[in-house]
């Protein structure tokens, strides 16, 4: 089987400034401090700089050394922060490794970022042949399959409008639409799908199928196990930089499943900005408000989300899902469904949502967790803002006491306490 790309002992490096006290200054402290750096300058020319000997090196990727054959489709698994979308940005020739080389045999597209390449102020149409020439397309090959492009993406009721005024599912149906019918020999897909609904996302799963079973080579970044395990033959595990382990997708979850499972119980979502707002914390606390990856099952416990809204969204529903490592989904909550509203309107702040989960109803064992935020923002249509899927694991455990457990032997994921009545 021929090789499709090769990397040799590929690491990357960024260095960090630790700047104490910078976040809180305003412009007169910024402009004092400044000056006062200056003045040591001249007084101890060769003195170390001090805010240079604060830089902190950081290596996000070590000694990768990764082989992917031809029309291999091969899944990027990892927690936050692993390594997994900058070794696709070096593929992608976005940016350059630090050591070490990558190889790659063919045309290459990339799906790494909601609106990669777009311009907002340029309509659908537009950006279609803007993105297309971007990712290598000649102008008779985009008009060649413009028609096929619009089909997939399920825009054409909005192809003349701005993509400023996309929501973010109309931003990345179209963005993928263009990647997938790239032809490519080699598709550099990041966890993007996770925008779009189960609809779209099936639909994308099976395009990247078909593209696979035509030969070509697959790069699936994703915290969707159900969906890494539908379409990869090979899954990698990065932690820390590194690759961990590679092989059989079952087996290679499994191993995540367990180093996911003695996390606190509780995730800070790094990222870059997002218009609208963001996710920025989701947890498990106990009853007392501590966060913990394992608790009791005859004992009430929490989801927790923090989210930073940065302007007002109207029409706003916050919903949450209990899902089976799997991928099955055990039930999804609205925080709308107990005042049985259609949505609400969120203002700018920070915002902490937090949902009870009652004793005696999820049965033991291991669960994910997937939020999401859906509203209308100024300028878009109604439509995700941001979501965190599967980004989060926690069991459920029997207590250990002498008292008889309700759960006991009981087949279910859901084992509720319901009232019974016998005549």
């Amino acid at each position: 089987m021929p090789c499709a790309l090769h990397t040799e002992n590929i690491g990357k490096t960024y260095t960090i400034g630790h700047m104490q006290n910078r976040r809180g200054r305003n412009f007169r402290e910024t402009i004092i401090a400044g000056c006062e750096r200056m003045a040591q300058r001249v007084r101890h020319p060769f003195a170390q700089n001090r805010a240079a000997s604060a830089a902190e090196e950081f290596w996000a990727l070590r000694d990768i050394c990764l082989t992917v054959d031809t029309g291999e489709r091969v899944g990027l698994i990892g927690r936050n922060g692993a390594g997994k979308s900058t070794l696709l940005k070096i593929l992608s020739r976005i940016t350059e490794p630090t050591t070490g080389r990558a190889v790659l045999y063919g045309r290459v597209s990339a799906l790494l970022q909601v609106g990669t390449g777009f311009h907002p102020e340029l309509t659908g149409r537009e950006n279609i042949f803007l993105n297309g020439a971007v990712l290598g397309m000649t102008r008779r090959e985009i008009q060649r399959k413009f028609d096929e492009i619009v089909a997939f993406s399920e825009v054409e009721q909005f192809l003349d409008t701005p993509v400023k005024r996309y929501s973010s599912g109309m931003y990345v149906r179209l963005a993928f639409a263009v990647s997938a019918h790239l032809d490519p020999e080699i598709l550099l897909v990041d966890e993007v799908l996770a925008v779009g609904d189960l609809a779209f996302q099936s639909k994308c799963l099976g395009r990247m199928n078909k593209v696979a079973e035509e030969g070509r080579t697959i790069i699936f970044v994703s915290h969707n196990m159900a969906a890494i395990s539908r379409l990869c033959n090979r899954v990698v595990l990065f932690d820390k930089g590194r690759i961990i382990e590679q092989g059989d997708p079952e087996t290679v979850i499994q191993a995540y499943y367990a180093q996911a499972e003695q996390s606190s119980g509780r995730i800070v979502l790094a990222g870059g900005f997002k218009a609208g707002a963001q996710i920025e914390e989701i947890g498990v606390t106990d009853e007392s408000g501590v966060f913990s990856s394992s608790v009791k099952v005859h004992r009430d416990f929490f989801l927790h989300m923090r989210c930073r809204v940065h302007e007002r969204i109207t029409r706003a529903t916050i919903s949450m899902a209990v899902l089976t490592l799997d991928g099955t989904t055990v039930f999804v909550t609205r925080h709308t469904d107990a005042s049985r509203a259609e949505a609400s309107e969120l203002g700018p702040g920070v915002l902490c949502a937090r949902v009870r989960i009652p004793a005696h109803f999820l049965n033991t064992g291991s669960y994910s967790l997937n939020f999401q935020i859906v509203g209308q923002g100024a300028g878009r249509d109604r439509g995700v803002i941001d979501s965190a899927q599967q980004v989060l694991n926690f069991r459920v455990e029997e207590t250990g006491s002498l008292t008889p457990q309700l759960n006991a032997g009981r087949a279910g994921v859901v084992t509720p306490v319901l009232p019974w009545s016998l005549q």
